[in-house]
């Protein structure tokens, strides 16, 4: 099973997963075989802590029949990667830079996997 199909089976067993390099101690996202640092593949899963900051964000607008504006959002992960997701539960231009946010696992529907969001807090 490859890294991504790994993550995805964390997923949806509820689990928010990093890996993590044994060689040089870099965390990281997205997943792969080899370390991006140091080039190990020495790479194991553990928990994410689940919190983040709002590195940045922008507004995509659609019409409300299409759902409604949402948000595209880079956090800055307190494990230290960053990546690209969404902020829900908020109004799309309530999300501010520096906004404190914390991970949840939204399940895949039909053929698509779970990912993660992210919440206001």
């Amino acid at each position: 099973m490859g890294p991504l199909a790994e993550y995805h089976e964390h997923l949806r067993a509820g689990r928010f997963m990093l890996q993590h390099c044994a060689t040089c101690r870099a965390v990281v996202f997205s997943p792969r075989l080899y370390c991006p640092a140091c080039k190990s593949d020495a790479l194991r899963w553990q928990p994410a802590a689940g919190g983040g900051t709002v590195y940045a964000v922008t507004v995509i607008a659609r019409r409300p029949d299409k759902g409604g504006d949402y948000n595209v959002v880079l956090v800055d992960l307190d494990d230290g990667p960053r990546m690209m997701s969404r902020v829900v539960g908020v109004p799309a231009y309530e999300v501010r830079i520096g906004m404190r946010v914390r991970a949840l696992i939204t399940p895949g529907s039909g053929d698509e996997e779970p990912l993660v969001e992210f919440e206001p807090g």
